[in-house]
């Protein structure tokens, strides 16, 4: 939906990007670096919602902003099977407010520039992000109970109702005036990736697939992401909800799935599981730096620079059509 004119808008473009509630983290990371896909300005906003300055992005591309958040939605329903609400428009505020507004699990809401006022104006004062539940209880006692009478009220009005900072903040905002920008928030400290059983399971062939494809989905991850890892957490999840956790640093920080499928395997022997039942496993990747801010050794061993090359070319293969298409032979048997 969109709101005003099809007019790109001029000066900043701000996305304001739902996730369902409580999706699970590894998946809002996810959404995360679909958002980077489009922009390199995304600022975080955890746990599930995120900004992204369109401004940039949208002279790149050569479309409209709709087409943008259509886009995020396509990609995040077939990737990640995830829908999201997005709301776009001039600032924060408008684009946060437009967000919350689209109902269902997913849709994109666009309000046109110029256009802010008129479609604030008709919605409930609590409606308008950056107004809590206490704020909006105390202007709806003076009969402020839409944005458009909020804005229409003299800046001293609101400042006594609401105090002098919050009632000036409030008063901006329900005009569509939120001078804030997006600030890019850099990527979290760590990487997690997760799977589950259907049915209990012994450490075997099967638990060892499943380890194996974490360590291709997290390898694949830190390097889209330019990331390198120093350390990796192997947490097991048993029948009955008990759970074992165990943490080792690499001996060089590294994103290469050959080095992260070592210490994975080493993690694994150390539970000595021997009769544990498994419901599920982790593989977390811990105090990640930017690959550039480490020197990698020129390595001397032949087979290793292969295998470095294979991982590279299937990287390439992955983008291009798809993360299930090339793998360790284990692991397609197992998703087969």
């Amino acid at each position: 939906m969109t709101v005003g004119t099809a007019s790109r808008p001029a000066g900043s473009c701000v996305m304001h990007v739902r996730c369902p509630d409580r999706v699970p983290e590894d998946t809002y990371r996810e959404v995360l670096e679909l958002l980077g896909e489009l922009s390199s300005v995304v600022q975080a906003l955890p746990p599930s919602a995120a900004l992204v300055e369109l401004k940039g992005a949208l002279r790149y591309h050569g479309v409209p902003p709709r087409r943008l958040g259509e886009v995020l939605r396509l990609r995040s329903v077939a990737r990640l099977g995830v829908d999201v609400r997005v709301g776009i428009g001039r600032s924060v505020t408008v684009a946060a407010t437009a967000s919350a507004q689209i109902d269902g699990p997913g849709g994109v809401l666009v309000i046109e520039p110029g256009r802010e006022s008129e479609w604030l104006a008709l919605l409930p004062v609590e409606a308008l992000h950056g107004i809590g539940p206490r704020q909006a209880q105390m202007l709806e006692k003076y009969g402020v109970d839409c944005v458009g009478l909020l804005a229409a009220l003299p800046l001293a009005t609101v400042q006594r109702v609401l105090g002098g900072r919050a009632g000036r903040l409030a008063a901006g905002r329900a005009r569509g005036i939120d001078p804030r920008p997006v600030v890019p928030q850099g990527l979290p400290a760590s990487a997690t990736v997760r799977s589950t059983f259907p049915r209990d399971t012994l450490d075997g062939a099967e638990v060892r697939a499943a380890l194996l494809e974490l360590v291709v989905r997290l390898g694949l991850l830190l390097r889209r992401r330019d990331q390198v890892a120093r350390g990796l957490t192997l947490p097991l999840r048993f029948a009955g909800d008990a759970t074992w956790e165990k943490t080792r640093r690499l001996v060089a920080a590294s994103a290469h799935d050959e080095d992260l499928r070592l210490l994975a395997y080493q993690l694994m022997d150390a539970a000595a599981l021997q009769r544990g039942r498994l419901t599920g496993l982790a593989l977390r990747a811990d105090d990640l730096v930017d690959a550039g801010q480490v020197a990698e050794q020129i390595s001397l061993d032949p087979a290793r620079e292969a295998r470095l090359i294979t991982e590279q070319v299937s990287d390439r293969i992955r983008d291009k059509f798809g993360p299930g298409v090339i793998g360790p032979a284990a692991v397609l048997r197992r998703a087969s």
